[in-house]
């Protein structure tokens, strides 16, 4: 079992951290007119605040930048791969 903490500050509650699993990955969801194919599936809670936290292993390492979560299912959290993340942030500084 591969454990992760999610750090946020969701519903305005400060330093707040949260542990779970990563349940699935490279899962596809679509949230309103976004698609995201390739999504880390966790149960860490992801709530308000902690979108755009990091998802961490307990090495320390960063994995995944916490996107979403499921609003038709209680507990599922979604995270971008730290590999999408840093190809992103590659281009967006080719821009700058």
């Amino acid at each position: 079992m591969c454990q992760f903490v999610s750090i946020g500050n969701p519903l305005g509650l400060d330093h707040s951290v949260t542990v779970g699993i990563v349940s699935a990955k490279e899962r596809p969801i679509t949230i309103g007119d976004r698609h995201y194919p390739r999504l880390i599936q966790t149960d860490a809670a992801i709530n308000r605040g902690n979108s755009g936290g990091p998802l961490i292993n307990l090495r320390g390492e960063v994995i995944g930048v916490n996107t979403a979560v499921s609003q038709s299912s209680q507990g599922i959290g979604f995270a971008i791969s730290i590999d999408v993340v840093r190809k992103a942030v590659a281009e967006m500084m080719k821009r700058i």
